[in-house]
């Protein structure tokens, strides 16, 4: 079956509003499994510092469970790199992260960070895990993954989508400019954060982009309609976006 655009359904906000009450519902695995069967290419989860979401007993049941892929979002540090080590999942994401932050509000910044992140990346490298970078659309950037050794980037989207008329515009342009560079420089490109129904067209239209990670719009849709529909729905609607921009991968 061809597949011309990977989708790495994020489950932090189930367990957000598991936690919210405490208890053992809604279960993140749960919601895994169903991301699973509606045709998800992987799942992601972040396992932050103050375990706001995401505990250390949901990723442990992901790894022993999941039949797909799990992209392990974590902070650089000491306390996370031992978990991956760990767990070895298939693929760690490096975010930033602050505690007062609600949401991760912007890319990491590879560049400015180089020296610190350069021995955690080498490591996981190391240890047989394929290490990406959450970052800003900036050439800058992406010239200090190359030269941190880091074979996958993904773009932050969060200012497109929260964007309108001409400053959408010109943020989607730095996603594409952006895109276009990763690809000279032989970085496997994801994007990622905000994406809807309405601004995940655009993005996966890109065809030098492999990879979508979405999350807080499927939970909030799952309210509405479930969330193998809203999953279904997104896949159906990033098929379309790429298959008329020429573009095809296989799964």
């Amino acid at each position: 079956m061809k597949r011309d655009l990977r989708l790495g359904v994020n489950i932090d906000h189930v367990a957000t509003i598991r936690n919210a009450r405490g208890g053992g519902h809604p279960e993140p695995l749960r919601a895994a499994k169903v991301a699973e069967a509606a045709g998800a290419d992987g799942i992601t989860a972040h396992l932050r510092e103050d375990r706001r979401h995401i505990s250390d007993d949901d990723i442990a049941q992901l790894m022993a469970s999941l039949e797909v892929p799990l992209n392990f979002e974590m902070a650089a540090t000491d306390e996370m790199y031992d978990i991956a080590l760990r767990h070895n999942p298939h693929a760690v994401c490096l975010v930033p992260e602050k505690r007062e932050e609600r949401t991760t509000e912007g890319g990491l910044d590879a560049a400015g960070g180089f020296d610190h992140l350069a021995p955690y990346i080498s490591a996981l490298t190391d240890a047989g895990i394929r290490v990406s970078l959450f970052i800003e659309p900036d050439t800058k950037q992406l010239e200090a993954a190359k030269k941190l050794g880091a074979p996958v980037v993904e773009l932050h989207t969060g200012a497109y989508c929260d964007a309108a008329g001409q400053e959408q515009d010109r943020q989607f342009k730095r996603i594409v400019e952006a895109a276009d560079v990763a690809e000279k420089l032989d970085l496997e490109c994801h994007a990622g954060h905000g994406l809807t129904f309405d601004t995940v067209g655009p993005v996966a239209g890109i065809t030098t982009i492999v990879e979508l990670n979405i999350g807080h719009f499927l939970v909030g849709e799952a309210i509405f309609g479930g969330l193998e529909s809203a999953i279904k729905r997104m896949r159906a609607l990033m098929d379309k976006a790429r298959s008329e921009a020429g573009g095809e991968r296989s799964a």
